[in-house]
């Protein structure tokens, strides 16, 4: 079965409820969203009222709550300790968003890695594995997935043997795995229309199943560019056919597949999830795509 949903919205008011909603009215049947802004570690207390009624709304709407995803902000960076207040601020700030999904029920947490930023890249790999053992070691039950990155700047993960590093050094292996970006694969050096051929080589290396989710994004840059910019399903460098075939890859079937893909107008207002989930259910592009979102939410 097709397990695919969005980035959708969270905010202090509805909460996950607001969450669920979005979802549903996207046509999806899972989502990720963030406990805050992704740009900073604000968070507002939990209402569990409003976690009670989404979960009930999500049950009846055929949303598992086993295939929800929670994102970390940017912010966090425990690869780097040129500054030990902030990487033990991210530490700490980690470990209470883990404690946060176990009030919420949400099974996995989606993590950048980090940047070196000033220090030895090994020493940097050390600091996620270190910085990881303890979130674990002092947490229950949330599995942290590392995001395969772009190769920005001195960010840490853009290589299978870079995640296999980390994961190496990680007690509890149990209590982690991986989410795979298809744009930051593309950007990161990865031809995805070879795509079984990488997923050949993670099995050999760290096991096909530590893959746990796939953020499903088009890239608006030439393979290997190490830049990360996201773009709609069909209209980048990856094109819909590779996108699709990643989507419906036999070996990911029971993966949670995420669109991270950019909103769509004059000012980028409109989400494009909807439109975008229903072609590749279809598994038809559309190349009037974004014309026909715009038209549907200015109705």
């Amino acid at each position: 079965m097709l397990i695919i949903g969005s980035h959708v919205s969270f905010d202090s008011k509805e909460q996950l409820l607001k969450s669920v909603k979005e979802a549903i009215s996207y046509g999806a049947n899972t989502f990720m969203f963030y406990t805050g802004a992704p740009q900073n570690t604000r968070r507002c207390d939990l209402d569990l009222n409003k976690v009670n009624e989404a979960k009930k709304i999500m049950i009846e709407n055929g949303i598992n709550i086993d295939n929800v995803i929670c994102h970390a902000p940017y912010i966090v960076n425990i690869a780097s300790d040129l500054d030990a207040s902030k990487y033990d601020f991210s530490i700490n700030f980690l470990k209470q968003e883990v404690l946060r999904l176990d009030v919420l029920g949400i099974k996995y947490l989606v993590l950048h890695p980090g940047s070196s930023v000033g220090i030895e890249r090994r020493h940097a790999l050390e600091n996620i594995s270190n910085a990881l053992n303890k979130i674990i070691s002092e947490t229950n039950e949330v599995i942290i997935l590392l995001e395969t990155m772009a190769g920005k700047g001195t960010e840490c993960g853009v290589n299978i043997q870079e995640i296999y590093d980390i994961i190496e050094k990680i007690s509890n292996k149990d209590r982690i795995g991986v989410c795979l970006d298809t744009c930051h694969l593309n950007d990161s050096g990865i031809d995805i229309s070879k795509f079984d051929d990488y997923l050949d080589n993670f099995d050999m290396l760290i096991g096909i199943d530590k893959i746990k989710c796939v953020h499903i994004n088009d890239s608006k840059n030439e393979i290997a560019s190490h830049k990360d910019r996201h773009e709609n399903i069909g209209f980048g460098t990856i094109g819909f056919d590779n996108l699709i075939k990643v989507i419906y890859n036999e070996r990911l079937e029971s993966i949670p597949k995420i669109l991270e893909t950019p909103y769509v107008g004059e000012n980028k207002e409109f989400p494009p999830y909807k439109q975008e989930i229903e072609m590749i259910k279809n598994k038809k592009f559309d190349n009037s795509l974004i014309e026909n979102i715009i038209n549907y939410y200015k109705k």
